[in-house]
């Protein structure tokens, strides 16, 4: 059996999900699905106050109940070799830093014995003054030292911290435009809602400690638990092959993690279960942070950006510092020779916000197109015809050449398949009975990243089977049929003909699912792999694969053309909204979509994420917004039923197209990431949209039909 150069047929090709028949018949194992033998089961305590310490804890009442078998507190937990970080360390001290924090766990032979013991233990606080209030007049704003910042030039912001922007002089571009714009623009707290919770199964023996967790990237959890528990990271064996959603959530380990081996330490060689339930969910898992955005842009006469500048105020928590870039997409989507971008946060007593969805571009680009949609009206231009005026030949800050950048396109193939000539510009120019009709658009934008950290194996059977490993992860988006077809390829052998294994840290090392970077770095890697293969084949076994089998290894390999193009996605969002006269109900029948994104892998499966990502931006923009109650600190709608977020009647039509194209610096398989640009943009247009059929502008998120009353 030979192994031959890169194929043809594999990548491009609509093929159903490897995993579909596992999942439609439920034989797919999720992390709480796991076949063990006499668990037990962990329910956690939350802190009742949003500030201060505990001072007493009580739990006899719970240690009397048949079928107990412990209670942990910070009186008796494990101490930690690595307790600083409040994502991943738990009950190591009295401190209580937000409302719902865990303070301690009770593990029983039922799950309905331990919660009912969880409500037997009494603990008592000394309460500190909390405040849980985002506000632009603060006097304790400070700059973040760390966020991803994908994108940058080069050698830029090495150590992750978000740098304020400058180039030019933007008050001077504001004094020179004929037509300016100043406008502040609010996002709030948006919660992730996965379909399966944050769930851990967790065993320790002498031997090994074993996790079966839902994850996006099981050797990150790894690692940071074995540096938690200060043990060798090869005794630890965390496994995930199927997600039920993450949305960012499950990128981190995060408390349950920690929680839950805990728990397995309290009984040793028995398997404990732990699963958040969707109201503990809200308090322990992360969220998008709510934003504060004040958005500057100058014009000439003529339509073009004179000035640009996006300063930011994000919420983080007091207890540990996360800051999104939500300025970034600002830095590379418009040409203008003056601009600035800044970020401050307010540290809050809240819990810990993480990644979600789009982080950053998400919430800076409703803003920012948004605030684009009101300077086309302003200087009496077509927002599309607009956009397209400030379209930049390069980078606009550090003048990079794009990689591929044809959002121009998109813009005009949108247009075209929505529908757009002949569009009146004007506010409520039309009506259909009772309903006010409007249309609007808006861009996306989302990085091309590549994470460290990645290796690749494949075993190549006489008989022409071949086996790649790589401890990739599938949330859902259809990792297992995609890695599949690009190891195929990458092969120049059959789809049929590849076994993958994925979602194991038995496997070799793979970064986590997160910044739509799965791919790139992934499919690089499975691509080295094979060119190792090849050539192993060539230099000692004349082409052939010998009798008993041959595997060849490889690390992703460095891509050089990072360094020379600023690599991204891009998109163009289209919106008809549907706004009730008498009622202001809004309803949105029709999303379009055209995108960018490299050479797509799977057209099929590409359709399921751009079209889930378009829904969640539905959602986004009419209905998420976790509300805090300042005066006891905690999220009031902690579950769906409070917490509302776009389902079946919500949706109507969702097309999604893309451009047949390729780039050939990003990968060996010319792709972009398709996860997060999708929800990018989308809020603003469903904004502009509303706009265009109501004549009121809606700057503060979700738009609700009070917004809508003037």
């Amino acid at each position: 059996m030979t192994v031959t150069s890169a194929g043809p047929s594999a990548v491009g090709a609509a093929l159903d999900r490897k995993d579909g028949p596992l999942k439609v018949r439920g034989a797919a194992t999720y992390a709480g699905e796991w076949p063990v033998d006499n668990p037990a089961y962990l329910y956690p305590l939350q802190a009742t106050i949003a500030a201060g310490r505990i001072t007493g804890v009580d739990a006899s009442a719970a240690l009397d109940l048949p079928g107990v078998l412990g209670v942990i507190t910070h009186v008796n937990a494990p101490k930690l070799a690595w307790a600083t970080d409040p994502e991943v360390a738990v009950l190591q001290s009295d401190e209580v830093a937000w409302r719902g924090q865990i303070v301690g766990a009770v593990v029983a032979e039922t799950l309905e014995t331990a919660r009912h013991a969880a409500g037997l233990v009494r603990l008592a606080y000394e309460q500190r003054p909390h405040d849980t209030e985002l506000r632009a007049d603060r006097h304790d704003l400070h700059r973040p030292q760390h966020a991803a910042l994908f994108g940058a030039a080069p050698g830029d912001l090495q150590d992750g911290s978000p740098a304020d922007s400058a180039l030019g002089d933007v008050d001077a571009g504001l004094a020179e435009a004929a037509f300016t714009l100043d406008a502040t623009y609010t996002t709030p707290m948006n919660h992730h809602n996965p379909m399966e919770p944050h769930t851990g199964i967790a065993v320790w023996t002498d031997d090994e400690i074993t996790l079966y967790c839902s994850s996006q990237g099981v050797h990150l959890h790894r690692s940071l638990l074995a540096g938690a528990f200060g043990v060798d990271a090869a005794r630890i064996r965390a496994i995930s092959p199927h997600v039920g959603g993450g949305f960012g959530s499950k990128v981190y380990p995060v408390v349950w993690g920690t929680l839950a081996l805990m728990g397995a330490q309290l009984v040793p060689g028995r398997p404990v279960k732990f699963a958040l339930t969707r109201q503990q969910m809200f308090a322990l898992v992360g969220y998008r942070p709510a934003t504060i955005q004040r958005v500057r842009l100058g014009a000439d006469s003529d339509g073009r950006l004179t000035a640009i500048a996006h300063d930011v105020i994000q919420q983080t928590a007091r207890a540990k510092e996360y800051a999104e870039q939500t300025v970034g997409a600002t830095r590379a989507m418009y040409a203008a020779p003056n601009r600035s971008t800044t970020t401050r946060v307010a540290a809050l007593d809240v819990p810990v916000p993480t990644i979600m969805r789009g982080p950053g571009e998400a919430t800076g680009m409703f803003a920012l197109e948004s605030a684009m949609d009101e300077m086309a009206s302003a200087a009496g231009l077509d927002p599309i015809e607009f956009r397209i005026r400030n379209e930049p030949a390069v980078h606009p800050e550090h003048g990079l050449p794009f990689s591929t950048r044809n959002l121009v396109a998109c813009l005009r193939e949108g247009a075209r398949r929505f529908g757009w000539e002949g569009r009146d510009p004007a506010p409520l120019s039309r009506r259909e009975n009772d309903w006010l009709v409007g249309t609007g658009v808006a861009s996306s934008i989302y990085p091309s990243p590549r994470l460290p950290g990645n290796s690749a194996s494949i075993h190549a059977d006489a008989d022409g089977r071949y086996t790649v490993r790589i401890g990739a992860a599938d949330i859902g988006t259809g990792t297992w049929t995609a890695l599949t077809q690009i190891a195929a390829e990458a092969l120049g052998v059959g789809v049929e003909d590849v076994n993958l294994e994925i979602g194991d840290t038995s496997l070799p090392v793979a970064s986590s699912a997160g910044f739509s970077s799965g791919i790139n770095c992934w499919g690089s890697t499975i691509y080295a792999a094979a060119d190792e293969l090849r050539k192993l084949l060539d230099s000692e076994h004349g082409g052939m694969v010998p009798a008993e089998g041959i595997e060849a290894s490889a690390d992703m390999p460095d891509n050089p053309y990072m360094e020379q193009f600023a690599m991204y996605s891009f998109g163009a969002q289209f919106a008809e909204v549907r706004v009730h006269e008498d009622t202001g109900e809004i309803r949105v029948p029709r999303l379009l979509g055209v995108f960018d994104a490299g050479r797509i892998i799977n057209p099929k499966t590409a359709r399921s994420q751009l079209i889930g990502g378009m829904t969640q931006g539905l959602s986004m923009a009419l209905h998420e917004a976790s509300v805090i109650d300042p005066r006891f600190g905690h999220v009031v709608n902690n579950d769906l039923g409070g917490y509302h977020f776009a389902s079946n009647a919500d949706v109507g039509s969702v097309e999604v197209h893309y451009l047949e194209e390729r780039d050939p610096y990003t990968n060996p398989m010319g792709s972009k990431g398709i996860g997060e640009v999708c929800i990018v943009g989308t809020a603003a247009a469903i904004a502009n949209a509303v706009h265009h059929a109501t004549g009121v502008r809606v700057r503060d998120l979700p738009i609700t039909l009070d917004k809508l009353i003037v």
